[in-house]
């Protein structure tokens, strides 16, 4: 799984340099790298077939963390390929045409196989239908009507005379008797039943996925506004395409749907989700050993039985902190530990030295030695700043200037850093670098989030807003070699600046 993952990195990385190499961007004012990641950013507009399919498969890698964090993962894969539910999934896939793994691989995500899930929101069961949604697919729900005996003392009038007497009140109420959305035999060929109209009604499998989490509106709105939109208007219509199409400069309309849609639900995540789960479960299946080392490697290292918050508090291990007191910076400065230069106008970032929040403000007789990072923390760095500076100057914002990003913090020795929230120290691992994000004007803010979206969906990146406005932000270790090339082009390009 890990080779295929770095074959279509590096055919990925290849598309992206053959971009550059045959001029598809250049600026001659500010860095720019030709290691390039394909399809990001301004490279969004009129993304080909190929590249498309290469986000793709890389998204759907992705998500390996946000289903395997869950402390669920191994219960819910023991629960979904149980001989019962095995039987239920291949019973419903003869009835509906899909295949078994992608209705396994709903009930997966949906419930984790728990027959008599409830959602707070409402949905219940092994399949999570809504009442409504139920209802069409075919399934029943009956209710019975009970009656609540109250008694209550009542002031009344007897005789002329007033009197304290206890009334009795009966006050009817439902109750649901029996549903068969907590059935998994009636449940799970409901919910491939009604995937399968879904797929007849949008053309598309995917699409057809995408409407059982976001609804069958949502979906028809999404299609009428990729039917009006230049880039996508000579393409079919598919979930990757509604996705991966659109940015904040080119049909615009679609992005602000998706973004929509991820700020409510993360439903335009959904189909991605499914399709790793149906991945997961197939392993499971083959190496249920190699399975269980990934609900490991992507456990809650501080608190097991809560969803690890992020990805970089399961990329970043304990054995990572690799600097201790200000002693380790200096003697890895060259080796581990690369010193990030500062030139606001060439590469995009700029370095607080001075004022609140400076970086070594703690230590100001060795300031000079918290200018440093990992090689592959500093290419990420100026990766994010090259992106970001080249969609805002697509944008072509009236009255607003690119402001050169401000890192307030880069590598800090242990003895320097608490942990905070009872995590790892993460910037002791010379692997993660902060950002100030809320000074930013509002349209670079607005394309510095869409790119660290953009590599975070394709695996790279881990990234937390914090308090303070701050961002937090590291590379995934498999593609540090990738962001290490393009730190090494930096050290070409800068004597040229």
């Amino acid at each position: 799984m890990e080779y295929m993952r770095y074959a279509v990195f590096l055919l990925f990385v290849s598309l992206a340099n053959a971009d550059a190499q045959f001029g598809i961007f250049h600026h001659d004012n500010y860095f720019q790298p030709v290691h390039r990641l394909s399809g990001i950013g301004v490279d969004r507009k009129g993304v080909s077939d190929e590249v498309l399919a290469q986000r793709t498969a890389l998204m759907i890698d992705s998500q390996t963390f946000g289903i395997m964090r869950d402390p669920h993962a191994l219960e819910g894969a023991q629960r979904i390929t149980s001989p019962r539910l095995q039987k239920v999934f291949d019973a419903a896939a003869r009835t509906s045409g899909l295949p078994a793994s992608l209705i396994a691989a709903v009930a997966y995500l949906e419930s984790w196989g728990d027959a008599r899930a409830e959602s707070p929101a409402g949905p219940k069961g092994i399949m999570q239908f809504s009442q409504a949604t139920a209802r069409r697919a075919g399934l029943r729900m009956a209710y019975a009507t009970r009656y609540r005996t109250t008694t209550q003392k009542q002031r009344v009038k007897v005789k002329g005379k007033w009197v304290t007497k206890n009334v009795t009140r009966k006050t009817p109420y439902t109750v649901l008797v029996s549903d068969d959305r907590l059935i998994p035999e009636r449940a799970v060929p409901a919910a491939a039943n009604y995937l399968a109209q879904m797929e007849n009604k949008f053309g598309g499998r995917d699409l057809a996925v995408f409407a059982y989490h976001c609804g069958e509106g949502c979906v028809s709105d999404f299609i009428a506004l990729a039917q009006q939109a230049k880039g996508m208007q000579n393409h079919p219509i598919t979930v990757p395409r509604l996705f991966f199409g659109a940015n904040p400069v080119y049909d615009r309309e679609v992005y602000e749907k998706v973004k929509e849609h991820m700020a409510r639900d993360f439903s335009p995540t959904y189909y991605f989700r499914v399709m790793r789960a149906e991945q997961l479960l197939s392993l499971y299946k083959v190496d249920p050993d190699a399975f269980r080392t990934l609900v490991e490697d992507y456990r809650n290292q501080t608190e097991p039985a809560l969803r690890a918050h992020d990805r970089l508090a399961v990329w970043l291990k304990p054995q990572d902190v690799k600097y201790h007191s200000c002693e380790d910076l200096v003697r890895e400065e060259g080796k581990s530990l690369a010193r990030v230069t500062n030139n606001p106008p060439f590469f995009g970032f700029q370095l607080r030295t001075s004022g609140s929040g400076a970086i070594g403000s703690w230590d100001l007789k060795n300031q000079d030695h918290y200018m440093q990072a990992a090689p592959s923390a500093v290419g990420a760095l100026t990766y994010i700043a090259f992106e970001t500076r080249r969609l805002f100057d697509a944008m072509k914002v009236k009255n607003e200037k690119f402001v050169p990003l401000e890192v307030t913090s880069l590598v800090r020795p242990l003895d320097a850093q608490e942990s905070e929230d009872g995590g790892m120290p993460a910037h002791c691992t010379g692997q993660v670098f902060d950002i100030a994000y809320d000074y930013l004007p509002p349209h670079e803010k607005e394309c510095l989030d869409f790119v660290l979206d953009e590599i975070g969906w394709d695996g790279y990146l881990g990234f937390v807003q914090e308090s303070g406005g701050m961002m937090h932000i590291g590379c995934a270790p498999s593609a540090r070699d990738f962001f290490i090339k393009v730190y090494e082009e930096t050290l070409d390009q800068k004597h040229s600046s």
